[in-house]
């Protein structure tokens, strides 16, 4: 008879079964069957469901009978056969052919030993298969009338066999096992077995049932596999992990509250289910508590001049922030606990705002922390989110000090000068009670729900423009202005740091490359235009590349000396071209001074006369401050029309045009008063303007001259561009003792109180004229013949 060896099924007598057959052995064995009349065909289950060409030992020698009853070719090549078993059979041997398999089979008949016990054992599995029922919804109830109803004991036993579940191994016992009464006792073991485990299954998922309504159902899979692990006796691993977590909340030292706080969470940590989500966000909660820095603190030094030491070794200049952080250590060192202080350090990018920041954290022996407040715009970033929001953590101060390990550290807030505000709150806000030395030793963050104490805290904020800080925040700091670097500063920065920097950053040594003096100043004044020196150090290190280049080039023992002259080669053109004076004295122009974020500049003031109807036109891209100004020089210059020697109606005559050149960049504010007004009595006048003669301030209808600010830049420009007068403005004499003193004994400083003391310094006179001053009656510029007296002494 043809052999089909089945896999992961048993067939058993009266059971109608559909088989997909794969194999070209197994499908032509069905062929084969097809092609004979009783389309008979003996179904034997393999021992191994995983071989795919089965030999002699790896089919069982009891198997059935089977009928062919249809056969249906699929498209992919295999079959789909529908077979009936009829009787058990027993191979006596396996033909293994190369075509398909076949067997000698001897038919088994069924045998009841004791029919006593096999009417027992028929009434036992019909009770069984019951009381499965009953349990089991998924058994239909004709089916348990059926079963009810036969009458052959082994019609009964094949027909309850084959609608289990059972393993492949049991269904196979129960097919070999003989006579009839043997079956029917391993049935009813297998079914009060599979009933056993139908009711344990019940129970665990009635279990997981009861915790999900206090849960949520996202948690069945993980509470299921808890329940398992209870019933078999497994202990909990969640238990040692809260014993570990015990020990840590006793060893942590915190304040009264956090205490308190900490072990009420704990308490309701053991009364949860480890898995819940509630749980988590307990424990995460527990985690942020003990983790922070509540009393951990660095040791600060107090070494005033080691101190001093280290910021100097640091940075260059920047005196006015290292005289105050100097100043907080030596309270320190006289008294025990001091509130830290707050600076502010304002100054354009590149100063070395963050960097000084970090050197405050070393010259103390403290943590160095930084927070970029750049782009923030949410209150929650800085006292963070409650707990009942998903996914909750505290703000960026606390986070930042469980980094920082220690609640002493320096602590730098970034950028303070760039946050936004939309919907979500206005995080400047929410830094008033962080930045507020009243406040701040009581710092209550939305997550932890605690005071934190950040009085020891020392905050260094940085920002680039003090107009974006709100004013209540610029109240709660010590503002600190950096102005810039001048050009000496530059050059020390330059030859101290950066280009020994960079010299190693390029793999160079000081025995292969030098730059020279003149070299570092024509970088700085030709090729960056800032207040800081992050653009000088970016053209150093492309000089560095260049000669880095040569040498592996042309490897030699020779020094490569970058000079004046080599920067044009290893730069290209000049990119800014140096603001100097002209070279003679011109009428109609006027030499002021303008301050901008990267410095001070030389600012030349042009006026022309044109024949017209006494119009006033001013250019360069001016704001509506500048434009005043200009009114206000040109009333004023009519007002002392006839003192100045100038036609009284040349307003209804001249028209005027007043230019700053450098059109494309825009210019503001008063302090060129004084040089337009000069601008304008020069081409008035027909009199030269001084071009050594630098002047700033503004003026006023009566002639007043106000003071301005950005001095320092102011002077340092004028010095760059070869001025040597400057007229500054009477209450601008404070200010001068910023400027380097090398800068001062090279230039000469006038300060004026009234327009009437600028010309005279401002303006070339004819021989022969002379220039009276007197406040309360306009100055005259007159001719005089040398024989008639003068009430009023000449002013040179």
């Amino acid at each position: 008879m043809p052999l089909l060896p089945v896999r992961d099924i048993v067939v058993f007598p009266q059971m109608v079964a559909p088989l997909f057959v794969g194999r070209p052995k197994s499908v032509a064995a069905l062929s084969s069957a097809m092609n004979t009349a009783e389309k008979h065909i003996f179904l034997s289950t393999q021992r191994s469901a995983n071989v795919d060409n089965p030999t002699e030992k790896d089919i069982n020698r009891v198997g059935v009978i089977g009928t062919v009853l249809q056969l249906l070719r699929l498209p992919d090549g295999t079959v789909k056969a529908l077979v009936e078993g009829q009787m058990r059979a027993r191979a006596r041997r396996f033909i293994m052919g190369d075509e398909y398999f076949q067997a000698e089979i001897d038919p088994i008949a069924d045998v009841i030993a004791s029919e006593a016990e096999a009417d027992a054992l028929m009434r036992s599995v019909k009770d069984s298969f019951e009381a499965y029922a009953k349990v089991n919804k998924n058994i239909a109830k004709d089916l348990v009338a059926k079963i009810g109803a036969m009458a052959d004991a082994g019609r009964l036993a094949d027909a309850v066999a084959s609608h289990f579940a059972f393993k492949i191994e049991d269904k196979q016992r129960l097919l070999e096992a003989m006579p009839i009464d043997r079956r029917l006792s391993l049935l009813v073991e297998l079914i009060n077995l599979e009933l056993e485990v139908f009711r344990m299954d019940q129970r665990i998922k009635g279990r997981v049932k009861e915790q999900m309504e206090k849960t949520q159902k996202n948690y069945y899979l993980n509470e299921q596999m808890r329940a398992i692990r209870k019933e078999m006796g497994a202990e909990d691993e969640a238990a040692d992990e809260l014993q570990e977590l015990e020990k840590r909340i006793k060893r942590k030292r915190m304040p009264r509250e956090a205490s308190v706080k900490t072990q009420q969470e704990f308490k309701k940590l053991k009364l949860m289910t480890p898995m819940s989500a509630e749980a988590t966000v307990v424990r995460n909660y527990i985690e942020w508590i003990i983790s922070l820095p509540w009393f951990e603190r660095s040791r600060v030094h107090i070494d005033i001049t080691e101190a001093e030491r280290i910021l100097n070794e640091d940075h260059y200049g920047l005196e006015k922030p290292k005289e105050r952080i100097l100043e907080y250590l030596a309270v320190q060192a006289l008294v025990k606990k001091i509130r830290g202080p707050i600076l502010c350090l304002v100054g354009p990018p590149g100063v070395g705002k963050t960097s000084l920041a970090r050197s405050v954290a070393r010259a103390t022996g403290r943590r160095f922390v930084r927070l970029s407040l750049g782009g923030v715009r949410d209150e929650a970033e800085i006292r963070g989110h409650r707990r009942t929001y998903i996914g909750a953590m505290p703000g960026k101060i606390i986070q930042s000090l469980k980094k920082a390990g220690t609640n002493n550290p320096v602590f730098c807030l970034d950028e303070v000068d760039k946050m936004s505000m939309d919907f979500r709150g206005d995080p400047s806000a929410a830094l008033l009670e962080v930045l507020d030395p009243e406040q701040n030793f009581a710092f209550s963050d939305h997550y932890l729900d605690l005071d934190y104490d950040l009085s020891e805290i020392l905050f260094i904020t940085t920002a680039n423009t003090l107009p974006d800080i709100p004013l209540p925040l610029q109240d709660r700091m010590e503002i600190i202005r950096l102005p810039g670097y001048t050009e000496h500063e530059k050059y020390k920065i330059a030859e101290k740091f950066l280009v020994p920097k960079q010299i190693k950053a390029n793999g160079l040594t000081p025995e292969q490359i030098t730059i020279s003096e003149k070299a570092v100043y024509t970088v700085i004044n030709r090729y960056t235009r800032e207040a800081g020196v992050r653009n000088l150090e970016r053209e150093i290190a492309s000089i560095c590349r260049k000669v880095a280049r040569q040498v592996v080039k042309t490897p030699t023992d020779q020094i490569v000396r970058v000079t004046e002259s080599s920067v044009l080669k290893h730069l290209g053109p000049p990119r800014f071209r140096s603001t100097e004076i002209e070279e003679e004295d011109t009428i109609g122009m006027a030499t002021g001074m303008a301050w901008t974020q990267v410095g001070g500049e030389l600012l030349f003031v042009e006026t022309l006369t044109m024949p017209g109807r006494g119009q006033v036109t001013v250019t360069g891209k001016l704001g509506d401050v500048m434009k005043e100004s200009a009114q206000a020089a040109v009333s004023f210059v009519r007002s002392r029309a006839d003192q100045l020697g100038i036609d009284p109606n040349f307003y209804r005559k001249v028209d005027l045009h007043i230019h700053i050149p450098e059109g494309a960049i825009p210019k503001d504010g008063p302090s060129a008063g004084i040089a337009m007004c000069t601008s304008v009595v020069s081409a008035l006048t027909r009199r030269p303007a001084r071009r050594e003669v630098a002047m700033t301030g503004e003026i006023t209808l009566r002639g007043r001259v106000l003071p301005i600010g950005g001095l320092k830049e102011k002077i340092l420009a004028a010095h760059r561009g070869g001025i040597k007068k400057i007229v500054i403005p009477k209450e601008n004499e404070k200010d001068l003792r910023d400027i380097p003193a090398t800068i001062s004994k090279q230039l000469e400083i006038v300060s004026v109180e009234h327009m009437d003391e600028v010309l005279p310094h401002a303006l070339v006179l004819s021989e022969g004229e002379t220039l009276f001053v007197k406040h309360d009656v306009p100055f005259a510029l007159r001719p005089t013949d040398g024989n008639q007296p003068d009430e009023r002494p000449p002013i040179n």
